[in-house]
């Protein structure tokens, strides 16, 4: 990390970010998202690198189908796109896909969008993913108790009258799956945790040696349902929780049980997010105000200093999995300027964000990708800069 004099302003240089978690819609569902206008937008967002997720049509559970997806990402990508084949055939929780066929071609293995619910299944897939060698990845989400819900089942949910998820509904499938990992030796990476209960769980897990490493988002570690609108920009899965959740994970990223910042980006259309929080899709966007969001909230008040953040969005999580790293990759950033964030500059198809109308820092001017420049910001006159 370095700072230099560029675009009229003092700024930082540091490596490019990593994203292990982003949803590109493509190929299946490309009215939402593309492989290029995702990858625009991770670039927009200071990110060289992103791991896509494998709820599309066809799902990538065969080399054949993960073939589509990697034909468009050689064809579209602007940056580096490493796909995830799924856990079993079809995202159907029933067969494991054939593993040592895939393991060559996906970063690991997830089901994301959908818990692996029976037991069984989920012990013979880690076994095939330590076998080969591969990383699992999963969205714990026990079915059998959502009970339709939409919104944390705490109290936003009771004061407006909406179905709540429980916590439980995560954390029980992390222990479970926790139980498995150390049985199996599986190398183990948990998606998205939201709940506090998730946190003591994989804390206690690593000091037993189990090999578990975990995410969590942006918007769990800067808003709670205490922030709550009724709006769809506010829903997504797993749901805002309480602050108290919030104050957990935060504390699991400063002592390293949370070992790394995913977006979670997950665009839809404005009329899929335009149904309030029942009955809007569940999913907002994030790879261009992570950053920002986060060195806004978390580095500027003091919670954790600049490297910090930056080895959450890129060392580790390029360490976990395998994904390597060019000296070129490289993001410059603008950390004096405040500028409002606004959905409709958004490089990505997606514009539904909880965070739109926020004033934060931490522009990304540029991003390198193997040396060459994959963005800069054009508009450099609108935040006075220069």
């Amino acid at each position: 990390m370095k700072r230099e004099h560029s675009y009229g302003t003092d700024c930082v240089v540091c490596p490019a970010f990593v994203d292990v978690h982003v949803h590109f819609r493509e190929p299946g569902f490309s009215y939402k998202e593309t492989i290029r206008t995702g990858s625009m937008a991770a670039a927009a967002g200071g990110y060289s690198c992103v791991c896509t997720m494998p709820n599309l049509n066809p799902v990538p559970d065969s080399p054949s189908s993960l073939e589509e997806e990697l034909s468009i990402i050689r064809r579209d990508a602007v940056i580096d796109v490493r796909p995830y084949a799924s856990i079993t055939v079809g995202r159907k929780g029933l067969e494991v896909v054939d593993v040592a066929s895939l393991k060559g071609l996906a970063v690991a293995f997830s089901d994301d969008g959908s818990g692996v619910q029976d037991e069984k299944v989920m012990r013979k897939a880690m076994e095939a993913v330590a076998s080969a060698g591969g990383i699992l990845a999963a969205h714990c989400e026990d079915n059998s108790l959502l009970d339709g819900g939409y919104v944390h089942d705490g109290a936003y949910a009771r004061e407006h009258g909406h179905r709540g998820i429980s916590s439980r509904s995560e954390w029980g499938q992390i222990e479970r799956d926790l139980f498995l990992a150390r049985e199996t030796g599986c190398p183990y990476h948990v998606c998205h945790i939201s709940t506090a209960e998730s946190v003591d769980l994989i804390r206690r897990a690593k000091r037993r040696g189990v090999d578990v490493t975990c995410e969590t988002a942006p918007h769990y570690l800067v808003l709670c349902e205490d922030d709550l609108q009724e709006d769809g920009r506010f829903k997504m899965n797993p749901p805002l929780r309480s602050r108290a959740d919030r104050d957990a994970l935060i504390e699991g990223v400063l002592d390293g049980t949370i070992d790394m910042i995913a977006t979670d980006h997950a665009p839809h259309t404005a009329q899929e997010k335009s149904k309030g929080l029942e009955g809007s899709a569940m999913g907002v966007v994030g790879l261009e105000t992570a950053f920002p969001v986060l060195y806004t909230a978390l580095v500027r008040e003091g919670v954790m200093s600049l490297e910090d953040l930056v080895r959450l969005m890129s060392t580790n999580p390029r360490r976990r999995f395998g994904l390597g790293g060019d000296p070129g990759d490289r993001v410059t950033l603008d950390l004096e300027n405040p500028f409002v964030i606004d959905p409709g500059k958004f490089r990505s198809m997606g514009h539904s964000t909880p965070f739109e109308g926020r004033t934060v820092y931490g522009r990304v001017l540029r991003t390198e990708y193997k040396g060459k420049t994959v963005y800069e910001y054009e508009s450099v006159q609108e935040t006075g800069i220069g």
